[in-house]
């Protein structure tokens, strides 16, 4: 059973590979002075990187799961997701109001997928 790891940090992983199967860690805006809809671009890019990195991409992702500070910022956050999520690949997912680790974070995206 091998578990290959990307960018691992003290604390956690941001991505690991097993089975298969890409996990990556909960993804977060680094530029926390944007609104929702600039912090989501921001973090599904930074989910293109990793899965790409990782041998994967959007077409690939199993499940999804998205915290957002505020429910009021749901329509801005799915506005963004629908221009970048792969049509016909549509992935389950979920998305709960939370609050998150640093308060300026709007949203918070955790991936699973499998490898191309």
């Amino acid at each position: 059973m091998e578990i290959k790891r990307l960018h691992v940090g003290k604390r956690l992983s941001e991505t690991a590979i097993h089975n298969e199967t890409v996990y990556l860690a909960g993804q977060i805006a680094d530029d926390t002075t944007q609104g929702i809809e600039g912090q989501t671009r921001e973090v599904l890019a930074n989910i293109d990187r990793l899965l790409n990195e990782a041998g994967s991409d959007k077409t690939c992702i199993l499940m999804c799961q998205i915290f957002i500070t505020d429910m009021a910022n749901f329509p801005g956050m799915n506005s963004v997701w629908d221009e970048w999520v792969a049509q016909g690949h549509t992935p389950p997912r979920a998305t709960v109001e939370a609050k998150l680790a640093n308060p300026a974070c709007l949203v918070e995206i955790v991936v699973t997928a499998a490898l191309r």
